[in-house]
């Protein structure tokens, strides 16, 4: 198995790194991205270290906008202008795919690494860092900035806490073990303010957020015969949606996360129609249901507790699809 200090050791040699998170990024993705381009130029000042994700239009989603990209930060046109690259880091990626437009840089680099933590990886780098066992990604890459020899600056834990907390469900998930919480120590450690990155992640939105939330939960539907009776609570967020309440894709982001208490259901659904009129489906389990497997027969991925996939246009289709998909894992 590859290790961090091998990775590092690729890392440190490169003098034109991109680092690319998935499209729609969460903060795992990006903040790992984040974390390890700051890491490089720590190391080395020289070297042109910048950080992408191949979502068009590109725009950071606003629970994300508090995470350190000052300099760093480039769309897949200014990342394409700005190649070619010797290296190419992926993180937090199950697959090309999830690139987006950025995955022709990956094909185009001399060298890849891939870190990610989802079991569904099939290691699509020369090099790869992969365990399904993290957590979080941003514990595989604070393994990798403390191999480079980086400080662990306060944007540099900034960055790494974010996605600690997103991925563990602010510690929740039974993913979290008592070395997870050293790490987050570790991070408070470093100076930042722990309080205030979780509020501007998850207790910062307008009233017409909440006013969408309350619109989505209004339809909510629960079957408790679902899954072998384990039950399954769902809802749909359309466009119109949101545009009546003038609100971007990434509103609809906090329904999931208020939908899933549902004492009666160990899954919880929220499909999402994108201003393309593509309906996207986010899933979250209690641990009964293995929603990545689900997700990854509908052309996605994610972890046992939370996963997602792009489906069609037909919103009854597409919850269909979905239903069938969590009914083939009975």
């Amino acid at each position: 198995m590859t290790t961090a200090a091998e990775v590092a050791e690729q890392i440190a040699a490169a003098r034109r790194l991109l680092v690319l998170a998935h499209v729609a990024p969460d903060a795992d993705s990006l903040g790992s991205a984040l974390a390890l381009a700051m890491a490089v130029r720590e190391i080395e000042p020289g070297t042109h270290a910048v950080v992408s994700f191949g979502d068009e239009p590109f725009a950071v989603p606003r629970m994300l906008q508090s995470l350190p990209v000052s300099g760093l930060l480039v769309s897949p046109q200014e990342a394409a202008a700005a190649g070619p690259y010797d290296l190419v880091v992926t993180c937090d990626v199950s697959s090309k795919a999830r690139l987006g437009a950025n995955e022709h840089l990956f094909d185009a680099a001399a060298a890849t690494i891939v870190i990610d933590h989802h079991s569904s990886n099939s290691g699509f780098g020369r090099t790869n860092l992969i365990d399904p066992g993290a957590p979080a990604n941003t514990v595989l890459v604070l393994a990798v900035v403390d191999a480079l020899g980086a400080p662990l600056t306060r944007d540099i834990a900034h960055a790494l806490y974010a996605g600690l907390i997103t991925d563990t469900g602010c510690f929740k998930y039974s993913a979290t073990t008592a070395a997870t919480h050293e790490i987050a120590a570790r991070l408070m450690a470093a100076g930042i303010d722990h309080a205030d990155i979780a509020r501007r992640m998850y207790d910062d939105e307008p009233f017409t957020a909440v006013q969408l939330l309350g619109e989505a939960l209004s339809r909510a539907a629960l079957d408790v015969t679902a899954l072998s009776g384990r039950g399954l609570v769902w809802t749909a967020v359309s466009a119109e949606d949101r545009a009546n309440l003038g609100l971007s894709e990434d509103a609809a982001e906090r329904v999931i996360d208020a939908l899933r208490i549902t004492t009666e259901a160990d899954v919880a659904v929220v499909l999402k129609q994108s201003d393309d009129m593509v309906w996207k489906v986010s899933m979250r389990s209690k641990g009964a249901v293995d929603v990545s497997a689900a997700a990854r027969a509908l052309g996605g991925g994610g972890h046992r507790f939370a996963a997602g996939a792009t489906l069609g246009t037909d919103v009854a289709l597409a919850l269909a699809d979905v239903r069938f998909a969590l009914a083939s894992l009975e």
